[in-house]
């Protein structure tokens, strides 16, 4: 079964969300974001995470295209990704502007049939 643009963009979402799922994640996304340009070694000492953990997360939040590293010996500087997250936040927007139209309440033809 060939998978559609969407099965393929959803699973994306998907991926995105489950790597920023996460406090220290969001964390160092946060650093990232207030920080221009791309940093290495000062990730450690600003999220207050060992080393090891740290790398473990930066290994997610690259994987999964929100971030990504680049080879500078001898560290390697992280950067946002900020188009990878483009299809979350738009989903994150619709779904904001949907919950605002109270208008719209229906009940679906299923209950019904299961009240009766």
């Amino acid at each position: 079964m060939d998978k559609t643009n969407q099965d393929r963009t959803d699973e994306k979402m998907v991926a995105i969300a489950k790597a920023i799922g996460h406090p220290a994640r969001l964390r160092i996304l946060r650093l990232l974001a207030s920080t221009p340009g791309c940093i290495g070694g000062d990730i450690v000492e600003a999220v207050g995470l060992a080393q090891s953990t740290v790398s473990e997360h930066l290994r997610i939040l690259k994987a999964s295209g929100v971030i990504t590293g680049q080879i500078d010996p001898p560290r390697i500087c992280y950067s946002l990704a900020p188009d990878a997250l483009a299809p979350l936040a738009q989903m994150i927007r619709d779904l904001e502007s949907a919950s605002r139209d109270t208008d719209c309440c229906v009940i679906p033809s299923h209950s019904l049939k299961e009240d009766s």
